[in-house]
């Protein structure tokens, strides 16, 4: 049977109808949206109205009428909240699926302010996405971010830390402690760890809203279900869904 994914579609946008388009038969494809939209958004997709589709989205999810969830165009603050009340979780750790300007794809974490502050956290993240890179065909090598090269070590307890966490982070999981070149590690490894959330969010922002990079999803890694968070910066969610789908595939029995 193919993978049905459910889709945030608040409106009949651009970037909603490319996906539609792009996907076609690949999975079995349903939109939550609110009422009244069903018919604009074409013949060839399913529709699930609702006053509030972002709690539609999640409740279909953690029902199993749906296999896995695409936030899309759905309200990111409605949405993860009720995510995180439906996981029963007090936050959300995510890895984001990226692209370089030259069309490179790799996974970052952490990318939200309140996350990968802890050693633990990071190793998490490195051993989480490891096997979101096999799945979907990206090199399983794992790059650790800090925040200078080793040469600069002694200049700020700040950046000594940061090279600690990651030499450990490294020597615990067996990834590679990079230093802060970011421009070598997004090109050669499958996933990239930040030494932080800030500035996994600048390098995701920086990336995605000013320079010529994308994002495409960014699957939540701390709860027992498939949810792919979306940004706005996405030319459209087609590698967000197709990721859920290679997640969702490979749960099934």
């Amino acid at each position: 049977m193919p993978v049905t994914i459910g889709l945030g579609a608040a409106s009949p946008d651009a970037k909603i109808l490319s996906t539609i388009r792009a996907v076609g038969r690949a999975v079995d494809l349903t939109l939550f949206s609110h009422p009244g939209t069903a018919g604009t958004f074409g013949d060839a997709v399913t529709v699930f109205e609702a006053g509030e589709p972002d709690a539609a989205l999640i409740e279909a999810l953690y029902t199993g009428r749906i296999d896995a969830a695409v936030r899309g165009t759905l309200p990111a603050s409605a949405t993860l909240k009720a995510l995180k009340r439906a996981a029963n979780v007090d936050h959300l750790e995510r890895i984001a699926l990226l692209e370089t300007a030259d069309g490179h794809l790799f996974l970052l974490a952490p990318v939200g302010v309140d996350e990968g502050w802890t050693v633990e956290e990071k190793v998490r993240f490195v051993r989480a996405g490891r096997d979101i890179a096999r799945r979907f065909g990206l090199p399983e090598g794992v790059a650790v971010l800090s925040g200078g090269r080793l040469g600069d070590l002694g200049r700020h307890p700040v950046v000594d830390r940061t090279m600690a966490d990651a030499e450990l982070v490294a020597r615990l999981t067996g990834a590679e402690h990079t230093e802060i070149l970011i421009e070598e590690a997004a090109r050669r490894y499958g996933m990239v760890v930040a030494p932080d959330g800030v500035s996994g969010n600048l390098i995701f922002r920086t990336l995605t809203l000013l320079g010529a990079g994308a994002g495409h999803g960014a699957p939540v890694v701390n709860i027992d279900k498939i949810f792919v968070d979306t940004s706005r910066a996405s030319a459209d969610y087609t590698n967000a869904i197709m990721l859920a789908k290679s997640l969702a595939e490979s749960k099934k029995p």
